[in-house]
Parts: C-alpha cells; structure tokens; sequence
C-alpha cells in the first residue's frame, strides 16, 4: 500500500521554506502532492497556472512529487486521491494556533486522514510568501529565498503591476508597506 501524502499552500510564491518541507516529507512518504489551492480570500499575484508551474520546476529534481491544483474542501481532494496524510508546515507558534484549528476542522470532517506536522529548518523560520513579495516589492534582495525560477518571474510581476521598475527600485505610487 503507497503512503501519500498532501502538501496543501497557495504558494505565491513558493518559497525557499516551502521547498524545504516538501524535500522533507518526500523522504517520508511514498508519493507527495502539492496541492495548490484556489483560495477565493486570497488574492493572489500569481495565477493558478503559474504557481503549479513554479512548483513542478522547483520539485523536479524529487521523483515522488506531483503537484496539483484544487478548490473545495481539502479534505475531500484529499479523499479523490486517496491520500491519508496532510502534512502542514510550521514555523512559530502562531502557526501552530491556526493549523491546531484547521487539522481539527478536518479530523471532523474526515477521521480517517491525518495532520502532520512538520516544523520548517531554522533558516527558513522568518519565510512567508508575504514577506517574500512584500521585500521584493520594496526593492530587497530575495535571492536564496526562493527557488531560482520564481526570481525573475517575481521581479516580472511586480514590474508588470507597476510595485517595481524592472530595475528593481519601487514605483512612488505604491502604498508604503506596512511595518515600513
């Protein structure tokens, strides 16, 4: 019987903690799914196409990674695919308060499928996709922070909303960002 697992994220983009989770839980399980959901709270910089494709050319080099996009319940795509495992990454403890609600929203939904969790490495502890676009925006450095596709697509598309020039400095008609 295959052990699979379910990575679950928007991923927007994926980041350099994110790949470190699902390197991980690759060694763990016999067959991981990256599940890109299609989070209608979110609004994402990425499109649904865009983010899968980052993903897949990030994990190529781990055989038992496929990477799938989905809307609905998690539980239930967990169940088309006949995953038992929802693995969730955590970074502080903050982390933990929401996860600990949402593995308990799904074990009553769906029993049958377990929350795993997985604490992020130490390096990449302070990593969000928020924080990640919210630098970049800025002009900061991201490099080593995300996979090394995801770099100019980013800068791309923050120049393509007008957050950046191509040359990496902010356009002034963007808001400040918080906490700046």
């Amino acid at each position: 019987m295959v052990l699979r697992a379910i990575y679950p994220g928007t991923f927007d983009p994926i980041t350099n903690g994110h790949l470190d989770i699902i390197e991980r839980a690759a060694k763990i399980f016999d067959e991981l799914i990256v599940a890109v959901a299609t989070n209608p709270v979110k609004k994402p910089l990425f499109s649904l196409e865009e983010r899968v494709l980052m993903i897949r050319e990030a994990c190529a080099h781990l055989p038992n990674v496929r990477v799938e996009s989905f809307n609905g319940l998690l539980v239930e795509f967990a169940r088309s695919l006949d995953a038992r495992v929802i693995v969730k990454g955590l970074r502080a403890v903050s982390d933990f308060d929401y996860e600990f609600q949402m593995a308990s929203m799904n074990r009553k939904l769906a029993p049958d499928i377990e929350t795993v969790f997985i604490m992020t490495s130490l390096e990449y502890a302070y990593l969000s996709s928020s924080i990640i676009k919210e630098a970049a925006m800025l002009g900061g450095c991201v490099q080593g922070l995300v996979p090394h596709s995801v770099l100019p697509r980013l800068k791309e598309k923050l120049a393509e909303r007008g957050c950046i020039s191509h040359s990496g400095s902010r356009n002034s008609n963007t808001e400040p960002a918080q906490g700046t």
